[in-house]
């Protein structure tokens, strides 16, 4: 592919994506080079490159291929050269750490109140996405909780909690809550200086400052800071160096109360390799667990989306039954679900299709595979037994008092929801029933999950130990 391809293309993405995310994400790339299958393109900063890869990196080699260009897979790499380079590279939106927020999202790519007396040569932070609000976020059981903890700090009241700490798995929201802080503050408390980067960005900075002998100009900038934010803690895990400073920032901050919010990919007690009392101070604040979302809240993210997208393709027509597929089969990533959404407009508006069921399950096969669940009857009879302090014989055998009959239709309620296996097979691994008996168990639990708490507290721990 030339570079000409190239500028061809982008102009079909342009069209795609919308003309913010094509300047903030797609503009910045510069196509390098495609060597057995595999195109590489560079970026300015690694953060970038991570984001473009997880939410446009399938659209790009989907248009690549469509173009007739043999390539499998697309990467994003920060050249050598530029990697230690300041924000000369940065794309629009990208946000200097020392500057505060935009006033509100739409500004973000022409504001910004510079922070006096700070070193404009160091790295760009990462930048804040206008989509990350909370008007955007969806809300359900597995997030409430931090939710409500972030919407708290976001505006930007005194100090009740420090830090507030945030962990998840990928995909869970906690960059979503992180970015929703930051645009609440610069609407609630614009005179606070508010700085938002990654633990890597954190290091890049720490170790420039020491190359370059400003370690007083870093201390400075740091610890006069009113809402630290960092995300991703774990990468200083095992760099002592950069611990060390974290650690002293940190308890500068906390000494003058103010405010901190972390995110990490699991609980600070968890994060191998770093330091105890780091671990000791990230614990005294709030810890918040995002936990993997549920049908419900995968659906609701799902409908969200498709709102969104309805008004970028006015034109495009889905028929019933593909959104709740989608939040069934793609259950452990919210970004990947959002990403097959994504990539399912995209491609029934460039064949000019409906989006049908068939169509879902062609542009989507690969991501389905991917997604198919693993978990297996017996499994869901030996967990639902276990649950229940009742033996597996009994479940599946033929008496039907109440306390072998209702955990009994809650695995095969559970063996609907997670398998793909039918009814009459589900039947078959109940002691023979017929498929009728499961159907009657499947829709009594459905019923009992609205109506008894308990039953729906059952099912949603079961499920996540089935899934995790």
């Amino acid at each position: 592919m030339t570079q000409e391809q190239w500028g061809e293309l982008k102009q079909n993405l342009l069209k795609t994506v919308g003309r913010n995310n094509y300047a903030n994400w797609i503009e910045p790339l510069e196509f390098f080079e495609i060597t057995e299958g595999v195109a590489t393109f560079h970026v300015p900063t690694t953060f970038l490159g991570n984001y473009v890869k997880q939410n446009f990196g399938d659209l790009i080699l989907f248009q690549m291929t469509n173009a007739g260009t043999d390539v499998r897979r697309v990467q994003f790499r920060v050249p050598a050269n530029t990697a230690m380079r300041s924000a000369a590279a940065k794309p629009n939106g990208a946000k200097p750490v020392e500057t505060k927020v935009a006033a509100r999202p739409d500004a973000a790519r022409s504001t910004g109140a510079q922070h006096a007396g700070t070193n404009r040569d160091l790295l760009p932070a990462a930048p804040l996405d206008e989509r990350f609000t909370f008007d955007s976020f969806v809300v359900g059981k597995p997030n409430e909780l931090a939710h409500a903890a972030a919407k708290r700090v976001g505006e930007g009241g005194p100090v009740t909690f420090n830090p507030l700490f945030l962990y998840g798995g990928v995909g869970l929201g906690k960059t979503h809550l992180m970015h929703a802080i930051a645009w609440d503050l610069s609407v609630n408390r614009p005179d606070l200086n508010v700085v938002y980067l990654s633990a890597e960005q954190f290091m890049y900075r720490f170790v420039q400052a020491l190359r370059e002998r400003k370690m007083m100009d870093f201390k400075s900038l740091f610890r006069s800071v009113d809402v630290l934010m960092v995300d991703d803690v774990q990468f200083i895990a095992g760099k002592d160096s950069t611990q060390e400073e974290f650690f002293h920032t940190f308890n500068a901050l906390v000494d003058q109360n103010k405010q901190i919010i972390i995110s990490a990919d699991r609980a600070p007690g968890e994060i191998k390799d770093l330091e105890e009392r780091i671990k000791s101070r990230l614990q005294c604040g709030l810890v918040v667990d995002l936990h993997p979302t549920d049908y419900e809240l995968r659906l609701g993210i799902l409908q969200t989306k498709t709102e969104t997208f309805r008004k970028q393709y006015p034109d495009l027509v889905m028929t019933d039954g593909v959104l709740e597929f989608l939040a069934h089969r793609i259950s452990t990533n919210v970004r990947v679900l959002e990403g097959a959404l994504t990539r399912l407009f995209a491609f029934a508006s460039l064949v000019g299709r409906e989006i049908t069921m068939e169509l879902t399950h062609d542009c989507l096969a690969d991501v389905l595979r991917a997604s198919e669940r693993k978990i297996t009857v017996e499994e869901i009879q030996r967990r639902v037994s276990e649950h229940y302090n009742i033996r597996l014989s009994d479940m599946i055998g033929p008496k039907r008092v109440r306390n072998f009959a209702r955990p009994r239709q809650v695995a095969m309620y559970l063996a609907k929801q997670l398998t793909s296996r039918s009814l009459p097979e589900i039947g078959r691994r109940f002691g023979g029933r017929d498929h009728t008996t499961v159907m009657h168990g499947v829709k009594r639990i459905e019923e009992l999950r609205i109506s008894d708490g308990q039953i729906a507290e059952d099912l949603e721990l079961l499920r996540r130990t089935l899934e995790a």
